[in-house]
């Protein structure tokens, strides 16, 4: 199966000319001179049917002729957008549902946003869909604040949707004036609906917001979330640390069968939605903690605590050797790596190889046909297998950062700058945390002798850290 884009220099179907068994001849072969001197392969799992399978979809609006704008996406290596009108990628609903809305914009005489004289009002529209719910949501992003002749354009957009027979569930408008390649900007008003929209994924229900973290490939993620939890071999007495965890969906299919799951996530957005996942469920047995995972699990190691298992799906980049060896501090009997880059996923298996860990093998799952990427689940075993864990993880010990209640040292001066204009150091944060009596690490901001003299907190800093700290919930 050919597009006409291809032609066009559209760069996203990279291997679209191959036929969908020596792609994943390729991506199996890949793996296996990546991976294979550490452990077996097993067959890579492809897809019965390689094609619509995204469920989110990013257009990027552009002038049309007769003064009317279009949307498609970027040609390779530039920012010449190609019109789309229907994509072998995207999900069919979505396809039509973006005509919708470019009928409705036109319809509203709303200008394209150009990038190089910074005028025009919509940069973007970001789409997702829940497969198993049906539900569309629909993220119009601005360059200004105002979406002029919004119910009105919600109202057009209806009506186009239902014209093609599609649904529209939520209409989200996001604000991003920044000159910058990153689609989100930080500030939403929820035109339509509840702003957000469901959808199922192995026996679980999940609220996605428009930054909502959720694989594009609901069919490949269910075989891949499966194998990753039967790669942990839970018997329901085990505590699983999920790390990298977003918005919760390993750590919450794992947990039917694990006795705890603590999940840790940089993206606080994403915990508030994982701890909101986790409720919906009913889910009792599971928390989530906002804290860049090699610091959150550097602490949890210092203060003695151990987990059974660990999950990790970290990003592209991979993960760091400071979490690996944490991560062999903590004694896991076994852990599940869940990679989106052989690559990298070798480069941490040779340290967590030095760290007395066994890679058990792997199974290549493939996520996204006709590109070069290419998912890995890799079960790895403690060698010294009679080693006896105790699993007791009392969170009240750990420096950690609850999404619900504390905020990490930057955001706390990120705060006091903002409301303020003070600028204040993590030593004199660290300061009033314990005047207040929260506990931070052992000789955290300490002099390094009885004798060196450290410089104490002016009182109008303290009073500022001090409003930071009950703005957080954290006094």
């Amino acid at each position: 199966m050919d597009c006409k884009l291809r032609a066009k220099n559209c760069g996203g179907c990279p291997m679209l000319a191959t036929e969908y068994a020596a792609q994943l001849k390729k991506k199996e072969a890949d793996v296996r001179a990546l991976l294979g001197k550490y452990g077996p392969v097993a067959p890579i799992r492809g897809m019965e049917t390689p094609y619509h399978y995204r469920n989110k979809v990013i257009s990027t609006f552009a002038p049309a002729a007769g003064g009317k704008l279009t949307s498609g996406i970027y040609a390779a290596r530039t920012h010449k957008v190609l019109p789309v009108e229907s994509c072998l990628l995207q999900d069919e609903v979505l396809d039509k549902v973006m005509l919708a809305v470019r009928a409705a914009a036109n319809a509203c005489r709303y200008q394209p946003f150009h990038e190089d004289k910074g005028t025009g009002l919509l940069r973007h529209c970001l789409l997702r869909r829940g497969v198993a719910t049906g539900q569309v949501m629909v993220v119009l992003v601005t360059a200004q604040p105002v979406l002029p002749g919004a119910k009105n354009f919600v109202k057009a957009l209806l009506a186009e949707a239902e014209k093609r027979g599609v649904p529209v569930t939520t209409v989200v408008q996001n604000y991003n004036p920044r000159r910058t390649s990153v689609v989100l900007g930080e500030d939403e008003k929820v035109l339509y609906g509840k702003g957000f929209i469901l959808d199922t994924l192995c026996g679980k229900t999940y609220a996605l917001s428009p930054r909502s973290f959720y694989q594009v490939n609901p069919v490949q993620t269910a075989v891949l979330y499966g194998l990753a939890v039967d790669a942990a071999h839970l018997t329901g007495k085990e505590v699983v640390l999920d790390a990298y965890c977003g918005i919760g969906t390993i750590g919450l299919t794992a947990s039917d069968k694990a006795r705890q799951v603590v999940g840790v996530e940089v993206n606080r957005d994403a915990v508030r939605d994982a701890i909101g996942n986790a409720k919906h469920n009913g889910v009792k047995n599971a928390r989530f903690f906002a804290a860049d995972a090699t610091a959150w699990i550097r602490e949890a190691a210092d203060a003695g605590q151990k987990a059974d298992v660990v999950f990790m799906d970290p990003p592209r980049e991979g993960s760091t050797p400071a979490f690996i060896e944490s991560v062999a501090r903590m004694a896991p009997k076994r852990v599940v790596y869940v990679s989106c880059n052989p690559e990298t996923m070798a480069r941490d298996l040779a340290l967590l190889t030095q760290k007395g860990y066994r890679a058990e093998g792997f199974t290549p799952v493939d996520m996204f046909p006709h590109s070069a990427h290419c998912e890995t689940v890799c079960a790895l075993s403690k060698l010294d297998i009679h080693q006896k864990i105790t699993v007791d993880l009392k969170m009240d010990e750990l420096d950690v950062t609850a999404a619900e209640t504390k905020a990490t040292y930057e955001e706390i001066r990120e705060y006091v700058k903002e409301h303020t204009g003070l600028n204040v150091s993590d030593l004199y944060i660290a300061q009033v945390k314990q005047k207040c009596g929260i506990k931070e690490r052992a000789n955290y901001n300490k002099p390094k002798s009885e004798n060196t003299k450290q410089l104490k907190c002016p009182p109008e800093k303290e009073k500022a850290i001090r409003e930071a700290l009950k703005h957080f919930k954290m006094i």
